[in-house]
């Protein structure tokens, strides 16, 4: 197991899914982007570090039928399958490291990261990041992404990250990939903390 994984899976057996900061019982600001994409009820979404977030169950419960969720850690997404119960076995669970992910090429619609790009604080990985999501993703895509805002914290889970603005996210997706929304959120963590997001949905456009 990577350093990584290791240092994610410790997260997640150790801390309930509530306790952790990026925890949101409404996912409101992911649903109201996905939403503004106009996706049909049978669009391919894939949740990047996902973990045990509730986005997948409120997908599902809005007739999305091919939901995937990927997370470095088994343990996030063993906790939100359990949740999930019987509907759990209607989404499609990805255990992996998006840098190592091998994605069939094309196969999905829609790529939603909240919070995960922002802990790849090396060019290198931010460009194999992009990499990847441009082998999953098919023509007209989309992409939702959410990352802390450059007045946001410069830590989390004890790890350093690289915050973004919205000119930032797309000079890293660079011209394929075209701005067309972007919004700054104040996420209230379970201990009352308060964390600046910044939000953008991109088209794909070559």
């Amino acid at each position: 197991m990577s350093g990584a994984a290791t240092h994610w899976q410790t997260v997640w057996t150790t801390k309930p899914a509530d306790e952790v900061s990026w925890y949101q019982d409404d996912p409101a600001p992911s649903l109201a982007m996905i939403a503004a994409a106009g996706l049909r009820k049978d669009a391919a979404i894939i949740d990047v570090g996902g973990g045990a977030s509730t986005l997948v169950d409120r997908l599902l419960e809005r007739g999305y039928v091919h939901v995937a969720v990927l997370d470095i850690a088994e343990a996030a997404l063993r906790q939100a399958a359990e949740r999930l119960g019987p509907m759990g076995d209607d989404a499609t669970w990805i255990e992996a490291d998006v840098l190592d992910w091998r994605p069939v090429p094309g196969l999905f619609d829609l790529w939603h990261d909240r919070a995960v790009l922002h802990f790849l604080t090396e060019p290198a990985d931010q460009a194999r990041y992009v990499e990847v999501m441009k082998v999953a993703l098919g023509p007209g895509a989309t992409v939702v992404l959410a990352a802390f805002a450059p007045d946001g914290p410069e830590k989390c889970s004890g790890l350093p990250v690289r915050r973004h603005d919205s000119a930032s996210l797309a000079a890293l997706l660079g011209p394929e990939f075209r701005l067309v929304e972007d919004a700054r959120q104040e996420h209230v963590t379970p201990g009352g903390n308060v964390q600046k997001f910044q939000w953008a949905r991109f088209v794909r456009v070559v």
